[in-house]
C-alpha cells in the first residue's frame, strides 16, 4: 500500500475536519459551514464511508490531503509530511538523487532541532542556558514541548553529525545551518554558543531558528543577543509567526488570536494556559502573515511590547489592517534597525484591538507576575481606532485651535486606512465631536487624501470563488436533474440496471455528466459481460469499483476528461448521501422514475423543437428550388413531420 493510501485507510476524515470546522451528523454523512467562502447555511458535506468531502456553495472538493492542502496552502509532499506522524505512518528517507530538494533541506532542520535539543538536556556545555531558561521560569515540561536546544561553541560539530546522516555541505549550507568561508571551500557552524528555539511553519515542520546568545558568552558576543536562520527555500520569515503551529486551534476555538513580538512572550503564555498567541518576531505584520491568521480568526489582538520600540510599531500604523490597498514603508524594528515593512491594509476586514500593559513591562513578565493582570487587561483591550484615539487625544488640549489642527491632521490618516465604511463613518462623527469641527468638512479633506491611493484590487482567488458560485446558481432545473439522477443511482446501486435500459446518455445535456453516465452504462455492461461468462449473478455498481476502473482503466483518451469526471463523481456521491439518505428502496424507485421521465421530457421537447425548427426553413426554401429538388424536400418535410408526431405520442404518454 502507498503511504498515502495507507494515511487515508488510518486516518478518520471527520475528525480531522473536525480539528478545523464545527461539523455537524446529517444521516449517515457530516455537513459544515465551507471554511473556503462565506455562507450562511451549510453546503460543505463530509462522508465518512467514502473518506471524501465536497462544498456544493463553491465547488471544491476531494479526500483528507485536498482538504489540507486548501486549509494550510501546502503542496501533497508537504501534506503527506503532515499526515503521515498522525496516521502513525513512517515515510523512508529518499534517494538522496530522488528527493526533493525542499524536503532534504527540510530533514537537516528537523535532524538540527534534534540535535540541539539533546545538547541541551545532556551535555555540561549546556549548563548556563539550562540554569537561564529556569531562571526565566520555563519547566521542563515547556523545553521539551518546544523542542529548545543549544548549540555548542564548536566550528564543526553540528555539520559533522548532518554529514554522517547522509548530506553534503552544499545541502547544510542551503538549510542555513552552515556559513562558508570567505573566498574558500569550507564550512563552518552557523550557531555557536546559542540558546535554540526553533521556528516551525504552521504544520509543525522545523524551518529555521532563533539564536539566542548564551547567558555567559553575553559579554563577548559581536553578533548580537539574537541571531536567526537566513531566508532559504524553507524559511520565509515573512510568512511565519512563531508559535501558530500549536495555537491555531486554539485560536480557532476562542476566535481570536493575540499577537506579541518575541519568542519568549509566546512561550511563557502557551506554559501559562494562554495558548492562543503567536508572534511576529519583532517585525510590523506582513500581508502572507495576516492571510494565514485569517485561516483560523477574524479578530487580532496586538500585545507589543509597552517599551519605545513597541509602541511606535502600534504608532506608526505597522499593525493596522483594514480593507485598503497595502503600501510598503521604512521603520525600525525593536532591535533599532531601519527595515522595509508592508503596511498590511488589504481586503482584510478583521477586527483589531490593543493589549494595553504596565510601562516598561512585556507580555512575557506581565504574564510571569500576575497572570489574572493578563487575563483582565486581554478582557479590557481597547479597539486599534479607540487606542489611537486615546494616544492622541490625551497629550493635546482640544480647546485650543492648533491642537485641533494636529488632531485632525494625526487622526484623519489612520481613519482613511479603514477599509470598513460604517467603521470610517463613526470615528469620523466621533472626532468631528471631539474637536468640533463640520464632518463634511472632515470628509473632504479625508477624500482629497484617499483619491491619491490606489484602488484595491480583487484576487483572483476570491474572483475564482465568485464564479464558481455563480455558476452554480445558474444551472437549469434539467442540468441538477441529471446530477441527482445519477447520485441517486450511486446512493441505491441496484437502481444502476433500471436507469441503464430506460434513459440513454444523450438525454443528459452537461457534456461533463453525459460523459461519466457513458462511462457508467459501458462499465455496467461490461459487469454484465464478465458475469455471464463465469457463470455468476450480475452484482450492482460499486462506487469504489467504478472509480478505480475510471482512473486507471476505462477508455477516454482525454486525460482532462476523466480527471474531470473523478471530480464530480465524489461531488454527485455526497450529493446522493446528503440529498437521499432518508429514502428506502421503494421510494428510490420512485424518485428514478420521476427524474427519467423529466429528463426524457426535456429530451424531446428539445428534440420536437429543433424539428419545428428545421420544418420552418425547410418550407421557407422550398418556393426557391427547382421541381425535383422540391419533391426530395416534400419527402424530408414529411418525414419530420411524421417524427414530430411520434415525438408529441411519447410525450403524451409520459405525461400521461
Amino acid at each position: 500500500m502507498q503511504p498515502s493510501e495507507e494515511i487515508k485507510a488510518k486516518l478518520d476524515i471527520v475528525e480531522f475536519i473536525r480539528e478545523y470546522i464545527p461539523v455537524q451528523a446529517a444521516g449517515l454523512n457530516f455537513r459544515a459551514l465551507c471554511p473556503f467562502h462565506k455562507e450562511k447555511s451549510p453546503s460543505f458535506m463530509i462522508s465518512p464511508d467514502k473518506q471524501i468531502w465536497h462544498c456544493f456553495g463553491c465547488g471544491k472538493g476531494g479526500d483528507i490531503f485536498s482538504f489540507l492542502m486548501e486549509m494550510e496552502g501546502i503542496d501533497f509532499v508537504e501534506a503527506l509530511r503532515v499526515l503521515a506522524p498522525k496516521a502513525g505512518v513512517t515515510l523512508t528517507r529518499q534517494d538522496p538523487k530522488a528527493a526533493s530538494q525542499r524536503n532534504r533541506l527540510l530533514d537537516i532542520l528537523d535532524l538540527s532541532r534534534k540535535y540541539f535539543h539533546k545538547v541541551l538536556i545532556d551535555t555540561p556545555q549546556a549548563e548556563a542556558a539550562r540554569k537561564y531558561l529556569l531562571q526565566r521560569g520555563l519547566s521542563d515540561d515547556t523545553i521539551e514541548e518546544w523542542q529548545i536546544g543549544y548549540s555548542r561553541d564548536s566550528w564543526d560539530d553540528l555539520i559533522n553529525f548532518l554529514k554522517s546522516k547522509g548530506y553534503n555541505d552544499k545541502e547544510i549550507f542551503l538549510s542555513g545551518m552552515s556559513v562558508q568561508k570567505t573566498g574558500q571551500n569550507m564550512f563552518y557552524n552557523r550557531f555557536r554558543s546559542r540558546i535554540m528555539f526553533p521556528i516551525n511553519d504552521v504544520n509543525a515542520n522545523t524551518v529555521g531558528f532563533s539564536a539566542r546568545v548564551s547567558p555567559d558568552k553575553e559579554a563577548e558576543e559581536k553578533m548580537g543577543k539574537y541571531i536567526n536562520s537566513p531566508q532559504s527555500m524553507i524559511y520565509d520569515k515573512s510568512k511565519i509567526l512563531f508559535g501558530l503551529d500549536k495555537a491555531k486551534m486554539e485560536i480557532k476555538k476562542q476566535d481570536a488570536a493575540i499577537i506579541a513580538e518575541g519568542q519568549m512572550d509566546v512561550i511563557t503564555a502557551h506554559q501559562h494556559g494562554f495558548t492562543n498567541l503567536v508572534a511576529s518576531s519583532g517585525t510590523a505584520l506582513t500581508s502572507e502573515q495576516v492571510n494565514t491568521l485569517k485561516r483560523y480568526t477574524n479578530n487580532f489582538m496586538f500585545a507589543l511590547d509597552s517599551d519605545k520600540a513597541g509602541q511606535s510599531a502600534i504608532n506608526r500604523g505597522d499593525n493596522i489592517v483594514s480593507d485598503n490597498d497595502y503600501e510598503e514603508i521604512e521603520a525600525q524594528d525593536r532591535f533599532g534597525h531601519l527595515k522595509k515593512y508592508i503596511n498590511v491594509t488589504a481586503s482584510y476586514n478583521i477586527n483589531r484591538k490593543v493589549i494595553i500593559m504596565p510601562q516598561g513591562k512585556d507580555p512575557d513578565e506581565f504574564i510571569r507576575n500576575n497572570p489574572e493582570d493578563w487575563t483582565r487587561a486581554v478582557k479590557e483591550a481597547k479597539p486599534m481606532m479607540q487606542y489611537f484615539f486615546d494616544k492622541v487625544l490625551t497629550k493635546l488640549d482640544l480647546r485650543n485651535i492648533e491642537d485641533k489642527r494636529k488632531a485632525a491632521q494625526e487622526l484623519l490618516p489612520t481613519i482613511g486606512r479603514l477599509g470598513n465604511k460604517i467603521e470610517q463613518d463613526f470615528w469620523i462623527k466621533t472626532l468631528g465631536q471631539m474637536i468640533d469641527v463640520e464632518e463634511n468638512l472632515l470628509r473632504e479633506t479625508l477624500k482629497q487624501s484617499l483619491e491619491k491611493k490606489p484602488k484595491p484590487v480583487t484576487t483572483s482567488s476570491a474572483q475564482n470563488i465568485k464564479r464558481d458560485v455563480v455558476n452554480e446558481r445558474k444551472k437549469s432545473r434539467e442540468e441538477k436533474m441529471s446530477e441527482l439522477l445519477i447520485a441517486l443511482v450511486f446512493k441505491f446501486p441496484f437502481l444502476v440496471e433500471y436507469s441503464v435500459n430506460n434513459m440513454e446518455a444523450d438525454h443528459i445535456t452537461d457534456k461533463w455528466l453525459k460523459a461519466l453516465y457513458k462511462n457508467l452504462i459501458f462499465y455496467y455492461n461490461n459487469s454484465i459481460s464478465l458475469s455471464s461468462e463465469g457463470g455468476g449473478v450480475n452484482r450492482p455498481v460499486d462506487y469504489i469499483k467504478f472509480k478505480n476502473w475510471l482512473l486507471n482503466e476505462s477508455n477516454n483518451q482525454d486525460n482532462n476528461l476523466r480527471i474531470d469526471q473523478l471530480k464530480i463523481l465524489d461531488k454527485l456521491v455526497l450529493l446522493g448521501d446528503n440529498e437521499f439518505y432518508e429514502l428506502d428502496n421503494e421510494k428510490a424507485k420512485e424518485e428514478a422514475l420521476r427524474m427519467i421521465i423529466f429528463l426524457k421530457k426535456c429530451s424531446l421537447q428539445r428534440r420536437k423543437m429543433e424539428i419545428e425548427k428545421t420544418i420552418l426553413q425547410a418550407e421557407k426554401k422550398l418556393a426557391h428550388e427547382k421541381k425535383e429538388e422540391q419533391e426530395e424536400s416534400g419527402r424530408k418535410i414529411q418525414g419530420l413531420i411524421e417524427e414530430l408526431k411520434i415525438l408529441s405520442d411519447e410525450l403524451r404518454e409520459l405525461n400521461g
